[in-house]
């Protein structure tokens, strides 16, 4: 058996009912928690105040050693140019390839993934014309993979982040070991 609520109620609900259920004892009842215990309502006030989250503050991937940042680095570039394989062939593509077959939206994404990628080699301590070489090759990257088809063909073959790792490679092979 279905109960059914009068339309009057839908359309105009009733401010005062009676009963076990009206609106009154919900607005003044006790506040429980998930043990059944009453909780005081300045006790959550105090509680709400402590509770923050602030962004900006801290890495959101915790503190990561410098050889977890190179490898993390590395991942990344592999991750959107050399994840996948072509079945039948050897080529290799990767995230970069199949996100920019989204005409525009997907090349503004991956190119501000390639973006960060850079910051992070600056954050690492690589110099500015490493940067600025880094920066060429995703800005070459950027504008030739916003034509479409092509510039799809020549995301997987240009492959501007595994470049990018082998300029900070070679960067950091000849920086004197600490």
């Amino acid at each position: 058996m279905a109960m059914t609520m009068p339309d009057d109620d839908i359309l105009a609900p009733r401010k005062f009912r009676s009963g076990p259920h009206s609106r009154s004892d919900f607005s003044t009842g006790p506040i429980i928690d998930q043990e059944g215990h009453e909780i005081r309502p300045e006790t959550l006030e105090q509680g709400f105040r402590e509770f923050r989250f602030e962004f900006g503050q801290g890495n959101p991937f915790g503190n990561l050693t410098r050889e977890q940042r190179i490898a993390r680095f590395e991942a990344i570039a592999r991750l959107l140019d050399v994840a996948f394989i072509l079945p039948g062939t050897n080529i290799r593509y990767g995230i970069d390839g199949l996100i920019g077959l989204i005409p525009v939206i997907g090349d503004i994404i991956t190119t501000a993934i390639s973006v960060w990628l850079v910051r992070e080699a600056r954050a690492l301590g690589a110099p500015w014309y490493i940067t600025a070489r880094m920066l060429g090759n995703v800005a070459v990257d950027g504008v030739v993979g916003m034509v479409p088809f092509a510039g799809d063909a020549f995301d997987v073959m240009f492959r501007a982040n595994m470049r990018n790792v082998r300029l900070l490679r070679r960067w950091l092979d000849k920086q004197p070991r600490m």
